[in-house]
């Protein structure tokens, strides 16, 4: 049984701020930006032929986890930075903590998706497993593990 799937446009309006929230808190506000608009655009060229309609946001954040960890490894083949970023217009989502989120953004790839997705996105372990093509005991370790280590180096 297929889900009619409502169109693009309102699939990006509903979870835009999800997907967007995940980013930043993975792969940082400079990054953030480029990662949402590869992660739209797959989701747009793969949209015509999703078959299962029945979980758009577990989708759209798998897309999102695929394109942050590309943007981890990316990162050691770029040049360096320059000294100062332009002025950013969009606002960070929700409360964000910077301190917090740049000890969650150094966790291995795992835990900090894991983190991310249960903290940014309240998603539950079930739907993390999902997103991260893991079972759901390994999508709750890699969160404890996660928090584990931001309470090793005194965040909480």
């Amino acid at each position: 049984m297929s889900v009619a799937l409502p169109p693009f446009q309102r699939l990006l309006d509903t979870y835009a701020e999800d997907v967007y929230g995940f980013l930043h808190a993975t792969v940082g506000a400079t990054e953030a930006d480029d990662c949402f608009q590869e992660t739209f655009l797959a989701a747009l060229r793969a949209y015509p032929r999703l078959q299962h309609g029945d979980n758009l946001r577990s989708w759209l954040l798998t897309i999102a986890h695929r394109k942050a960890i590309d943007a981890h490894r990316a990162r050691g083949r770029r040049a360096v930075p320059v000294a100062e970023v332009p002025e950013r217009p969009a606002k960070p989502p929700r409360d964000v903590d910077p301190e917090l989120w740049s000890a969650v953004r150094v966790l291995p790839p795992k835990q900090r998706a894991a983190v991310a997705h249960r903290f940014v996105n309240d998603l539950p372990y079930r739907d993390i497993a999902v997103v991260m093509s893991c079972s759901e005991d390994a999508a709750r370790q890699s969160v404890r593990a996660g928090l584990a280590t931001l309470r090793e180096r005194g965040l909480r």
